[in-house]
């Protein structure tokens, strides 16, 4: 039971590993053992960050499919030939009455949330194939959200929509990859102190203490506690899952 959550020996990307959620996710494998390779679209800031946690910096923009062939690139001139975990966490949103709500709001966010995973997905599949085994499956972590599961209030509609449809995606590559010894699971939270909810927390009408269950706010050990389930040993049997991580919040 000693190394039934350890990822020693494991290789990890994880994208928009800068900040937020992303960060609090790579530095959680990082204490479990596990090599860290995070992304970020300014360079000053993915390598301050990767310097500062210990893990190494592949700058480019995981929202677009040639900033994900640059990625992956990178990936490779460091002599990375099998990738244990891909944590797909860059994100986007945006929010706006539905009577002001942009047709631009559409395209760019469905982008990032939902053809970017499965494009990160495609062009990495060999290095994930090459480290997938039956006992021992290469993971693939979707970061999704609570937004994708229940209405709200916040005028997000395409960032909803969107993350609906990565929960289905995710669900469509376990089936696919499951006989390449691939797994795929989607992680779903709700309220975390990152700047993407920042108004929400702010408002004393939508904040934690007023609208989740257990009253707070997540942290990073609960984010990456789930993480590291997924990716380790423990997780080795589930995929197809959504997990919520939400304090209750899709329940109310």
């Amino acid at each position: 039971m000693t190394d039934l959550f350890s990822l020693a020996g494991k290789t990890a990307l994880v994208t928009g590993g800068a900040r937020g959620l992303g960060r609090m996710i790579a530095e959680s494998l990082i204490g479990a053992g596990a090599t860290v390779l995070i992304t970020a679209r300014k360079p000053d800031v993915c390598d301050e960050a990767a310097r500062a946690m210990g893990a190494t910096a592949l700058p480019g923009d995981a929202g677009t499919p040639e900033g994900i062939a640059g990625i992956a690139a990178q990936l490779r001139g460091l002599g990375i030939t099998a990738l244990d975990i891909l944590v797909n966490n860059a994100g986007r949103t945006w929010g706006a009455p539905i009577e002001q709500f942009p047709d631009q709001a559409w395209p760019s966010v469905m982008a990032v949330n939902v053809q970017a995973p499965f494009r990160m997905v495609q062009e990495l599949l060999p290095e994930l194939q090459a480290a997938g085994r039956p006992d021992d499956p290469a993971r693939i972590i979707t970061i999704g959200s609570v937004g994708g599961v229940r209405p709200n209030d916040f005028g997000a509609y395409s960032y909803g929509a969107s993350k609906a449809a990565l929960h289905f995606l995710t669900k469509q590559l376990a089936h696919d990859l499951a006989a390449r010894h691939i797994t795929a699971n989607a992680v779903l939270p709700g309220f975390f102190p990152t700047a993407m909810t920042r108004h929400l927390r702010d408002n004393p009408e939508t904040g934690p203490e007023r609208t989740v269950p257990l009253r707070r706010l997540g942290r990073a050990e609960d984010i990456g506690g789930t993480v590291i389930f997924l990716a380790s040993r423990a997780g080795a049997y589930v995929t197809g899952a959504d997990i919520l991580v939400d304090g209750g919040l899709s329940v109310m």
